[in-house]
């Protein structure tokens, strides 16, 4: 197929955006990236869609998703993370069978793939939720995804001893034991869509001896780790009153630094912290929805950035944002770093877009396969509708779309050369029925759970 007579912001080396672009796909793969005129006139004979007043930007990546969460969208607004854990989101998911972790599962992929995103890392997927069952409906849905699998030792959460749901508890052999047996079943599966990493809790819940056990055995296996670091001042301070070292230094301690790591939230850290991220070529993920709405701090990702660290960026979980629209997420990139520093010039919208592509192919160990439209990548790829008052008029179409879309103006998503999403509506997954077993689901999850959530306003 030909795509043609689109605005193509390729992320490619040059950041080249192409006026009246075109991209040639052959078997799953970009063929050639260039001017319409040209392709039409090298590839005469190739069929043709055309993507007039359409902007074409690589598939989003999501580098901190809760697959697990979707379901319980907006159960714990209005609280810290402490309270929000253990009172309202562990309780849930604490009372989740295999079917439900599917339903969410799928209910998420169904909502990332209207508003962009191709690939994501999950980061924590407990064994009750079935990983199975997960990775079967991530292969049908046609995405790319990391599904790490959490490894645990102790039930605390930062200085909370016993904070943590019994449902929620793991064993630790039994988990690292899952974790080991998933890879092996799953990762290269889906023509090389799936990946399988490990997802250990936060410190706190896992013993410095764990983490060394899990750093050897990912090094050993060519897995990734992801991790919750210094969300919340009381990580920071949890590790300092423990162990007498800083996040990132502990980090470094157990085995967490590194090219194959991808740390989360990461914001109570300091100048040396963010030298020691960049010195070890570890990653790091950017919640800035998350975070704000659970008043966890800000990111200091300006100076990450500065500092030459890869960020990219994820919209975290249901509860916490409380959507997984990526593409809603990124003024928040751009607008909470200004607000920060008072600096109307820090974090323009090209940085939010690298992070939310190339940066986040990078993070997950596919910068060679995505996150750009150059020839030789995978085609993965996002259309984007600009003939809506909101993106009119656009001069400046990175701007257009990190400021002013939404995932609603997501017209067409193709991953691996093969349409997923046409027309608003996803191809490889059954909306209605996700959304009506998600509905019903939910609800036996509530009452089975005991957990009561209402309007503060009066129902009538």
């Amino acid at each position: 197929m030909l795509y043609e007579h689109g605005t193509l912001i390729t992320v490619d080396k040059a950041r080249r955006i192409i006026q009246d672009g075109a991209i040639l796909v052959r078997d799953g793969r970009i063929a050639a990236v260039g001017k319409s005129y040209d392709l039409a006139q090298a590839f005469p004979d190739e069929p043709r869609e055309d993507l007039r007043d359409d902007v074409v930007i690589p598939g989003l990546v999501d580098t901190h998703v809760h697959l697990a969460q979707a379901m319980i969208r907006g159960c714990a607004d209005d609280l810290e993370l402490i309270e929000w854990l253990g009172k309202r989101v562990w309780v849930l998911q604490g009372n989740y069978d295999e079917a439900d972790g599917r339903a969410s599962a799928e209910l998420c992929m169904v909502e990332m793939l209207k508003s962009g995103t191709t690939a994501f890392l999950e980061c924590m997927i407990a064994g009750r939720y079935g990983l199975d069952g997960i990775a079967e409906a991530l292969i049908q849905s046609g995405m790319r995804g990391v599904l790490s699998k959490i490894v645990m030792d102790t039930a605390t959460y930062a200085s909370k001893d016993d904070w943590m749901y019994p449902g929620m508890r793991e064993d630790r052999d039994v988990s690292l034991r899952q974790a080991l047996d998933a890879f092996d079943r799953w990762d290269g599966a889906g023509d090389g869509r799936v990946k399988i990493w490990f997802g250990p809790r936060t410190p706190g819940g896992v013993s410095p001896e764990l983490y060394r056990e899990i750093a050897r055995l990912a090094d050993k296996r060519g897995m990734g780790i992801t991790v919750h670091l210094a969300e919340v001042r009381a990580d920071r301070e949890f590790l300092l009153g423990t162990y007498g070292r800083k996040p990132v230094e502990f980090a470094q301690d157990v085995g967490l630094l590194g090219p194959r790591r991808v740390l989360a939230h990461v914001i109570w850290v300091d100048d040396d912290e963010i030298r020691m991220l960049a010195e070890t070529g570890t990653h790091v993920t950017h919640n800035p929805a998350s975070n704000s709405k659970l008043a966890s701090g800000f990111a200091r990702i300006a100076e990450m950035v500065e500092a030459g660290v890869n960020v990219s960026v994820g919209c975290d979980g249901g509860p916490s944002n409380n959507t997984y629209d990526l593409l809603r997420d990124l003024r928040w990139v751009c607008y909470l770093q200004k607000a920060r520093l008072l600096d109307p010039q820090t974090v323009p919208a090209e940085t939010a877009l690298e992070m939310a592509t190339i940066n986040g192919a990078k993070a997950l160990g596919w910068e060679d396969e995505i996150g750009s439209l150059e020839a030789g990548k995978k085609a993965d790829f996002v259309v984007l509708d600009m003939n809506k008052p909101h993106l009119t008029p656009s001069p400046n179409p990175v701007s257009t779309v990190v400021h002013c879309a939404t995932g609603a103006d997501v017209r067409l998503v193709v991953v691996d050369g093969k349409p997923v999403v046409r027309d608003g509506r996803v191809l490889t997954l059954d909306e209605e029925r996700v959304m009506q077993t998600a509905r019903a689901r939910a609800e036996a999850l509530y009452e089975r759970a005991g957990v009561r959530v209402s309007p503060r306003w009066p129902v009538v």
